[in-house]
């Protein structure tokens, strides 16, 4: 071997050592030390290397890690010592029955026991030798298991090759593979938008992605790996004494290890262990359907061994399932606060979750469309702590054949008004806003908030008080409030009834703008109403205008075109306006204008950002004073921004103008433009 191939193959061997290094600080450690463009980096030149001299290609080198071929079968391996299963405990008797046995077996009041959670995922062997990765199976039936080496070396998190100088001649390591549930999210997304099937659990997503014949397949599904035994072994100087210490030889071997495994005292602690984990469960980043026990001392689980297929000296002690099979017998509509109507399936009576469980969210049309929701289908319940219980799937070889096929109803199932479902969005909408019961909180809330007809005081509470105690129906009954009906609301003395009624009184006086933007018409934001005000300029003109005429204003489009005609054409909430105006609420009309002129509007196709906080104004007396004189404000730096006016301690948007060459205005600067 020439020179120059010995620089190369050490300089090499450098980079393995070093990229194996950041995969166990990233994928085991997660505390990454460079950005993942440097990771890239090193990868390519590693894979370079190996491409100009194939020669020098190692086994355990992480540019091979998705090098192999894609398999016809996979072959079986015999585990020659089996991986048993645990026998397993539902309750608290049975897990103190388990600790009562193991103390009579060892002749003992108290035993020390090691415990972790137990991983829903597939367990898996693997077999090193002289420190390399030479095989990797499934457990298959305890005895026997598939070969399934070149998906396993896809997975970063398993070390191709042990990191001591001296490694043993054998170690058969034991652990799960699993799918963290951000990557499990990632994978769904990405099935979706292939127009793909998606994965019901991690688990599943897991076993077919290590069941792939093919491992660039599998080096596409991120699998984590995490360790919780050492089968055979030879010449290993491994500990010898108690299992928590094999499993701090494992992490010392870089191998991921459960962060929640430690070691406790006699039945007390283990069941408090499994409710202080119960309480972590949403929280980890991995799915887990129990906790394990096990005696720590290997002196004691050789002298308890093994009954039938599992061991005497532990346990696993479960959660309630959080899936379950039963029968969908109904579907009906709920209407929520903002007028969404979503599908709920009326389900035979089911428990999961540890509760029984009724109902379940369908989310929406889409949805039942997608996974063929019928009724009468049987179908499996998901129900994740104490998130709603959904429809995950369903078992299409129970389907009866009169199973019926549901359509979204036209109408509101709550008043009678139209459903529309806009161009773009998943869910249907019931366009009775003002008077509609399902919506009455929602409306008043946003009728009275500060950018709308800001009635100061009226908030979350109050509005919740005012609509169960029935004094309001529509925001038009404000304005009939007594101080008697206020007054006896709990915590509402004469002068806070009389204080509500000050501010009512005074909302009367308010701008076109103001009103459109509080009648909480779908997709008519604030900057919206105030330009159908500015070019309609009266009320029954907004009424009366129809898609074309509304399409001609700057920045609607025919979805929001659609939204007002939809919700002036509902009779009851004309009424309802027609009740405010009775009450006496008013605003200067004009003859409306089309195209403000250059003279009344010097800003007129200027688009402004604002960041950071100003001296001397506010943002929304900026955002005024900019409006005023036909500037436009918006929320994002783009192109299109003509200026950034910046204030202290201003966000992203300032870097991003400056970036695209944008000019920049503090409070003076502002100042000068407006004058």
């Amino acid at each position: 071997m020439n020179e120059k191939i010995k620089k190369i193959k050490q300089h090499a061997q450098e980079l393995r050592a070093e990229i194996e290094l950041h995969n166990y600080r990233y994928y085991v450690l997660d505390n990454p030390t460079i950005p993942d463009a440097e990771y890239d980096k090193l990868l390519r030149e590693l894979q370079q290397i190996e491409q100009d001299h194939p020669q020098l290609i190692t086994a355990d080198s992480p540019a091979q890690r998705v090098g192999a071929a894609p398999l016809k079968a996979f072959s079986q391996i015999t585990h020659k010592i089996p991986m048993l299963s645990l026998n397993n405990a539902f309750d608290d008797a049975e897990v103190e029955a388990f600790d009562r046995r193991v103390c009579e077996g060892l002749s003992v009041d108290s035993v020390e026991y090691a415990v972790e959670p137990k991983f829903d995922g597939l367990a898996v062997s693997l077999r090193y030798e002289d420190g390399m990765l030479k095989t990797g199976a499934t457990r298959g039936d305890g005895y026997t298991g598939e070969d399934i080496t070149s998906n396993l070396k896809t997975i970063k998190s398993i070390p191709l090759s042990l990191p001591v100088r001296t490694p043993p001649s054998l170690l058969e390591v034991r652990g799960e593979v699993l799918m963290l549930k951000a990557d499990f999210l990632a994978l769904n997304q990405r099935q979706l938008a292939k127009g793909e099937k998606e994965f019901a659990n991690p688990r599943n997503a897991a076993a077919g992605s290590l069941r792939q014949l093919d491992p660039g397949i599998t080096a596409t599904r991120r699998l984590t790996f995490f360790a919780y035994g050492i089968g055979e072994y030879q010449n290993a100087h491994m500990p010898q004494d108690k299992h928590s210490q094999v499993m701090a030889y494992l992490a010392a071997l870089h191998f991921p290890v459960a962060k929640e495994c430690t070691v406790v005292t006699g039945l007390q602690e283990l069941l408090a262990y499994y409710q202080a984990i119960g309480a972590q469960r949403e929280s980890l980043p991995y799915d887990i359907d129990g906790v394990v026990y096990k005696v720590n001392a290997l002196l004691q689980q050789e002298q308890l061994g093994f009954v039938s297929r599992a061991p005497r000296f532990a346990i696993a002690h479960k959660f309630p399932a959080q899936e379950a099979v039963t029968q969908l017998l109904d579907i009906d509509v709920q209407v929520g606060r903002t007028g969404a109507l979503t599908p709920v399936a009326r389900l035979k009576p089911v428990f999961v979750g540890g509760v029984t469980v009724t109902n379940a969210t369908l989310h929406n049309a889409d949805e039942i469309e997608r996974k063929d929701v019928r009724i009468g289908d049987t179908v499996i319940v998901r129900r994740a702590g104490d998130v709603i219980p959904e429809v995950v799937s369903v078992i299409l070889d129970k389907r009866p054949v009169d199973a019926q096929v549901f359509a979204m109803p036209a109408h509101c199932p709550v008043c009678g008004a139209k459903a529309v479902r806009l161009p773009g969005e998943a869910v249907s909408r019931c366009t009775g806003g003002l008077f509609c019961p399902a919506q009455r909180k929602q409306a008043i809330l946003h009728f009275a908030s500060r950018r709308a007809m800001d009635i100061e005081g009226l908030g979350d509470k109050l509005a919740d008080q005012m609509v169960d105690n029935a004094i309001v129906r529509t925001p038009a009954d404000l304005y009939k409030l007594g101080l008697t009906a206020l007054a006896n609301l709990e915590r509402m003395a004469d002068k806070s009834a009389n204080n509500i009624l000050s501010a009512i009184e005074k909302s009367k006086q308010t701008t076109l703008a103001r009103f459109i933007y509080a009648l909480g018409i779908r997709n008519v934001g604030e900057a919206t109403a105030k330009e159908l005000a500015a070019h309609l300029g009266s009320l029954d003109r907004l009424i009366e205008a129809d898609n074309e005429r509304l399409q001609q204003i700057p920045d609607i489009g025919p979805v929001v075109a659609q939204s007002i005609v939809d919700f002036f054409a509902e009779q009851h909430n004309c009424e309802v306006i027609e009740q405010l105006r009775a009450s006496g609420v008013h605003w200067d009309e004009h003859a409306g204008e089309p195209e403000l002129s250059s003279a009344a509007a010097p800003l007129q196709g200027k688009t402004f950002v604002l960041t950071g906080t100003l001296p001397n104004m506010s943002r929304e007396e900026a955002k005024e004073s900019i409006e005023s004189l036909g500037g436009k404000v918006t929320g994002s730096v783009s192109k299109k921004t003509d200026y950034v006016v910046v204030g202290a301690d201003p966000g992203s948007k300032y870097d991003k103008a400056l970036s695209l060459g944008i000019t920049i205005l503090d409070e003076a600067g502002l100042q000068a433009l407006l004058q």
